[in-house]
């Protein structure tokens, strides 16, 4: 099972543009995504800010085909 919460806090980066991103995509998905995909959420956040940045904002590819689909799911939500 998946800490909300956690996840939630996670999301709060540096940059207002990348909060919201995320953060509204975990408020509409995090209840009926796939474990899977949260798992690649999480990978996400892991990464810095300028590198999330590039993939969520610039829109350049993200070598995973997983992540780079969620990054698109992200992009459009």
């Amino acid at each position: 099972m998946t800490d909300l919460g956690r996840l939630r806090w996670r999301c709060r980066r540096g940059m207002k543009e990348l909060d919201v991103l995320l953060e509204r995509w975990l408020g509409r998905h995090a209840g009926t995504a796939e474990p899977r995909e949260i798992q690649c959420f999480e990978a996400l956040l892991d990464l810095q800010d300028p590198q999330l940045a590039r993939y969520l904002l610039a829109g350049d590819p993200h070598p995973d085909p997983a992540i780079a689909a969620l990054i698109e799911r992200i992009r459009r939500a």
